[in-house]
């Protein structure tokens, strides 16, 4: 069985929905930020999926998405530095990791 451009899609968009969901139910910051990520991921396999079947003249395929994924990475992993710090702070001032505790963003 050869998988196709909808395969990947299919999976991508299953990623997107399960992160979706996870950000929009739960009420704890770590699982709302692993669940950003899974959407960012689910982003990446999309364009990684486009950039493998689009073929061009010369019958290679364009890489220029495989590139854009590459800095997405680079960036998904700065956000990752400073979304924890963020977060290790505010543990550290509130004492929880619920959303519904924390209700302003003065220390």
């Amino acid at each position: 069985m050869t998988l196709t451009l909808n395969h990947y899609l299919l999976v991508s968009g299953l990623l997107f929905t399960i992160g979706f969901a996870g950000v929009m139910l739960r009420r704890n910051i770590i699982t709302i930020f692993m669940c950003l990520e899974l959407m960012l991921n689910a982003a990446n396999l999309s364009l990684v999926a486009f950039s493998r079947f689009n073929v061009g003249p010369d019958g290679l395929p364009n890489f220029n998405a495989q590139v854009l994924v590459f800095f997405i990475i680079t960036v998904a992993a700065a956000e990752v530095a400073v979304g924890l710090a963020i977060i290790v702070a505010l543990y550290r001032a509130r004492q929880t990791t619920h959303v519904e505790d924390i209700n302003s963003l003065k220390f």
